[in-house]
């Protein structure tokens, strides 16, 4: 499959829409889990990190260092934070209001 693909968005979609209607977290990461590799645990985690350290103004070189991620991909992480309507913020949001 490639990006462009539609069939691509549309199970995107679907497994969205899915875990939006999924109330048992232990489910959500048994199937999670059973979705990725080890490896795309760690990305998928690392880059979760970052968007919390983001928020929390610690400096990209910090967040590089102590998370292994690229500065590349924690720049983009950044100003995905900073756009209007920000989903990562609207995320982040929740969370604290969930009592995170």
């Amino acid at each position: 499959m490639q990006i462009d693909d539609p069939s691509v968005q549309c199970n995107f979609q679907e497994l969205a829409q899915i875990l939006a209607r999924t109330d048992d977290s232990t489910l959500i990461e048994s199937f999670l889990r059973s979705l990725f590799t080890p490896a795309e645990i760690v990305d998928i985690a690392a880059r979760w990190a970052l968007v919390k350290a983001l928020d929390k103004k610690i400096p990209q070189r910090e967040i590089a260092k102590q998370y292994g991620i690229s500065l590349c991909k924690i720049t983009r992480g950044s100003r995905e934070l900073r756009a209007p309507d920000s989903p990562f913020r609207q995320i982040l949001e929740r969370q604290c209001s969930d009592g995170e």
